[in-house]
């Protein structure tokens, strides 16, 4: 099954890996795209590592499991395919830019162009079988990914977390807050954003600020 990671995220996480949960995890993996159709396509599980170098990473978007319907996922939380109905909580994101920003987002639900910018748009589970959400769940890529959080909060500083709902509350407790800024909400989905958990909390011009007072480029939302 072909697979692209970026030659940065293989050296710093070759030691992942070699673990005996990764290679279960891989062959767990293979048997579940030979057998059921599975989502992303499979040279797209790693898309979010192959856009966004490890070096130049800015911001970390934490979602949980890739869409499930057909030609939605593409490798990159809450993002989907060219093409393809803006998602309802993609949809409330966007609605939270143009108030945050006060200028019209991108129409397109296809978030490459964030991560092209330093955007890593990680899920926790990086597959899923097709209509099944949550059927990769406790497969093992909860700890790759938890290891992929661990890296860039001991390796880098000054990066942004952004952490939406408690699941990803949860998987980012570890960051070092001393070296990273972390911004927490609600999550964009209609049943939270609608109760008051998600608007206005201006999650985009705040890291925007926090990455020019470093001297870095803001992102274009």
């Amino acid at each position: 099954m072909p697979v692209n990671i970026h030659p940065s995220w293989q050296e710093e996480l070759n030691g992942e890996f070699e673990k005996p949960y990764f290679m279960e995890l891989i062959q767990f993996v293979r048997d579940e795209y030979n057998k059921n159709t599975c989502y992303p396509p499979g040279k797209k599980i790693f898309a979010a590592f192959d856009h966004t170098p490890f070096e130049e990473v800015k911001v970390i978007v934490l979602g949980q499991d890739p869409y499930h319907g057909p030609g939605q996922a593409n490798g990159l939380c809450f993002s989907v395919a060219d093409g393809v109905a803006v998602p309802p909580s993609l949809q409330n994101m966007f609605k939270e830019i143009e108030d945050d920003l006060g200028r019209k987002s991108s129409k397109t639900g296809n978030l490459e162009q964030w991560a092209d910018q330093g955007v890593l748009l990680l899920n926790a589970t990086l597959t899923v079988r097709a209509q099944q959400a949550g059927s990769h769940q406790n497969k093992g890529w909860e700890l790759f990914t938890d290891a992929v959080i661990k890296k860039l909060s001991q390796k880098r500083e000054g990066l942004v977390f952004m952490l939406w709902g408690g699941y990803a509350k949860r998987k980012g407790s570890k960051i070092d807050t001393s070296k990273h800024l972390v911004l927490s909400s609600g999550h964009p989905s209609p049943l939270s954003a609608n109760r008051g958990y998600w608007f206005g909390n201006k999650h985009f011009s705040k890291a925007n600020k926090y990455l020019q007072n470093q001297g870095k480029n803001a992102i274009d939302w």
